[in-house]
């Protein structure tokens, strides 16, 4: 497994909805800004948002088990191999990931628990 590269491109607010539904002074998101960079394989990089997480985890899984090394959907999304564009699913404020693929070998840093 390899480990991929998460950064963060942009964070947005869609003002017109955020005036519709979201509370008084809603702002861009307050966790995550641009140009932040996290590393995944297996599990969630710390520091990076639970829900932005369950949103992308399964394009950073694809990517660390060789995904991608063609485009993917068949070459009608991302134009560069071992890349993926996404979003958090925050309709208010999504923020958007780029997802490379890398070289670099996974390692497991912790001890399985065993039941």
């Amino acid at each position: 497994m390899k480990k991929v590269k998460i950064t963060v491109l942009k964070t947005t607010l869609d003002e017109e909805l955020a005036a519709q539904y979201g509370v008084p002074g809603l702002t861009k998101c307050p966790m995550l800004r641009e140009g932040q960079v996290f590393y995944a394989d297996y599990a969630k990089p710390q520091g990076l948002c639970d829900e932005a997480w369950k949103a992308i985890y399964q394009y950073a899984f694809a990517l660390a088990h060789g995904a991608g090394e063609d485009v993917f959907y068949y070459g009608d999304w991302v134009k560069t191999p071992g890349v993926a564009i996404c979003s958090c699913n925050d309709g208010l404020r999504p923020v958007i990931f780029k997802l490379e693929a890398t070289d670099e070998e996974s390692t497991l840093d912790y001890t399985p628990v065993e039941r």
